[in-house]
């Protein structure tokens, strides 16, 4: 073969010229923005994480339910919340296929300094319901605080 019937090399190309040149390093002002907005971003977070931790929190639990009749069930629960703090609960009466024949939403006060052994923390419930059709099951849907609700 002659040099006439080789194909002709292709143009020198530099890496650079193809992929960009060097990145450079951050400079020290870039660096000390960034740390200073991570840093912020981490004291929010943690004033986050001590303001949630710190609201009023309500627990609570079934204990028990019973049917006199087939338009009326009584449901008892605990609650555990803030001894000063109202709460509201939302307790609810289910037929065999799990449909709410009866709904009732429960105010509860601030408790007693000497109910339950623990600082007056938790106290026993009863609700009284009306229903539409015989229940077979009665629970406690959900308790809050509503001033923690706003």
């Amino acid at each position: 073969m002659t040099s006439e019937d080789q194909p002709a090399a292709p143009a020198p190309t530099s890496l650079a010229n193809r992929y960009g040149g060097q990145k450079r390093a951050l400079t020290g002002k870039a660096k000390r923005n960034v740390l200073l907005a991570a840093l912020a971003v981490g004291i929010a977070l943690m004033a986050w994480i001590s303001t949630s931790s710190a609201t009023a929190s309500v627990s609570f639990k079934d204990i028990g339910y019973s049917t006199p009749d087939a338009t009326q069930t009584e449901v008892d629960f605990q609650v555990t919340k803030d001894p000063a703090a109202d709460a509201k609960c939302a307790v609810k009466a289910m037929d065999a296929k799990f449909a709410v024949v009866g709904w009732k939403v429960v105010d509860i006060g601030p408790n007693a300094a000497d109910a339950g052994g623990d600082g007056g923390r938790t106290t026993v419930h009863r609700a009284v319901l009306h229903t539409e059709s015989q229940a077979v099951s009665g629970v406690v849907d959900n308790c809050w605080i509503p001033d923690a609700a706003k």
